[in-house]
């Protein structure tokens, strides 16, 4: 199913629909306020826009540089062409060290490759730490969102699942008492892991460094106490300097939690005395996205969120719709690069007002780009047949004024007689939307009518 039918499923819920659209909106206008506190937001949107433009256009450069200066500092570098080599290369590490449990820190990325499912059909019990994810692990759904991963459900529904999970008292939604009862379920599984998961958010070639943004703390938590610390990161977070950094993390968590900065911002440089930190560069079609002229710059997307936040589609149709790891707008650009058959719905779940493009911190042309992936899509005719025959049908009417005065006038009669006529299982576009009444006379029948007079 595409994205209409799996949006019709999330709406089916009125409720639900109306909630997810209202907090997601609530969290736009947080991220509203905290901008307008920093009167040089939009130099700081054009500087880190362009600091990762000349990123990209050297981005084979500026990985040798930090591969060199990381394996300097003692960190073990890999690189993974695509998910089922990253997960190879974590296994194996686990492997090498007889570990079988692993504490795992949010990581769009891990998610991206399945690592979670890879590794349990492995024998390795995979934890989530971060309290929506490990909701969301509970409920064995993945994220609905990158960065509220449980977004989508509502304080009941989690309170049921911990009463089922960790035995807390059925029908306490006291928020207070749920986040302890996580807290202590997962200490113990910090103290006995071995290992620990992080993703990257933004990696320095100059130092071979990387920095971890969170704010719960439970990275830190987990690569503090194990005894191996793996990174996995996709090949698109590098900056090249390190005061680059500071106009990055100003821009971060506004953008995406209306915070002036994230509660936990961890460097990681080497690895502590008598640990292992192995860092993973991962591929994954970045460098295809890289090579696509009009689609290159979504690789500067820094996994705010910002953009899922204001889109009226994401609100509405809920991020399961997508069926995609990064939901909204900015994964329907991403995604059809990946599969462009499966994924050619997604171009067409936005309804280009640009709202994406005006919240994205780092200036991505999001808007144009989906009605690029249209054009595209249509190109290669990936299941749009009907699409290119109204276009055919349209540009013919549009063009002959008798024949579109003819097909108005039926249409108008037929709307009369039967209201719901352009609902119909042929007529996608007009099954998502709610027609107004049809007007006893048009335009220009009123036109013909009073031409002249007066």
């Amino acid at each position: 199913m595409g994205h209409p039918e799996e949006a019709s499923r999330f709406l089916a819920n009125a409720d639900r629909a109306k909630w997810h659209d209202q907090t997601l909106w609530m969290v736009r206008q947080k991220r509203d306020v905290a901008t307008g506190f920093v009167s040089e937001w939009e130099e700081l949107r054009s500087v880190a826009s362009a600091i990762k433009e000349h990123t990209l256009s050297r981005l084979d450069d500026y990985l040798t540089e930090f591969e060199s200066n990381a394996l300097l500092n003692g960190i073990k570098v890999h690189w993974a062409e695509n998910a089922d080599e990253h997960n190879r290369i974590v296994l194996g590490i686990l492997s090498r060290r007889k570990i079988d449990t692993l504490v795992k820190s949010k990581s769009i990325l891990t998610e991206e490759c399945h690592l979670n499912d890879f590794l349990q059909e492995n024998g390795i019990e995979v934890i989530d730490t971060d309290l929506g994810e490990r909701i969301v692990q509970f409920a064995k759904q993945p994220p609905s969102h990158i960065v509220m991963p449980a977004i989508h459900m509502k304080r009941g529904e989690i309170s049921e699942l911990f009463h089922e999970k960790l035995g807390t008292e059925k029908g306490n939604e006291d928020a207070t008492y749920l986040t302890r009862a996580a807290r202590k379920h997962l200490r113990d599984k910090f103290l006995k892991a071995k290992a620990a998961l992080t993703g990257v958010n933004f990696a320095i070639a100059e130092t071979g460094g990387f920095v971890v943004c969170t704010n719960e703390g439970n990275a830190d938590m987990g690569v503090h106490l194990a005894d191996v610390h793996i990174a996995s990161m996709g090949i698109e977070k590098l900056i090249p300097r390190w005061e680059d950094l500071g106009v990055f993390t100003r821009i971060l968590a506004r953008s995406g939690t209306g915070q002036a900065i994230t509660n936990y911002t961890s460097h990681f440089h080497k690895p502590r005395k008598g640990q292992e930190l192995h860092l993973i560069l991962v591929d994954n079609g970045r460098t295809k996205q890289l090579g696509r002229e009009h689609f290159r710059s979504s690789l500067k997307c820094i996994r705010c969120g910002a953009c899922m936040n204001t889109c009226p589609v994401y609100r509405r149709s809920g991020g399961f719709s997508y069926k995609s790891t990064v939901p909204g707008p900015i994964g329907s650009i991403l995604s059809p690069g990946i599969d462009l058959k499966k994924y050619s719905s997604l171009p067409f779940a936005s309804s280009l007002c640009g709202s994406c493009s005006d919240v994205c911190p780092v200036k991505i042309n999001i808007h144009d780009q989906l009605y690029r992936w249209r054009q595209e899509i249509m190109q290669h005719n990936n299941g749009q047949v009907q699409g290119k025959i109204f276009s055919r049908m349209a540009g013919f009417l549009l063009a002959s004024p008798f024949w579109y005065r003819v097909l108005s006038s039926m249409v108008t009669g037929i709307s009369k007689v039967f209201p719901g006529a352009l609902k119909n299982s042929f007529l996608v576009w007009g099954n998502q939307r709610e027609f107004p009444p049809v007007p006893r006379q048009t335009f220009r029948d009123w036109f013909d009518q009073n031409a002249g007079k007066g």
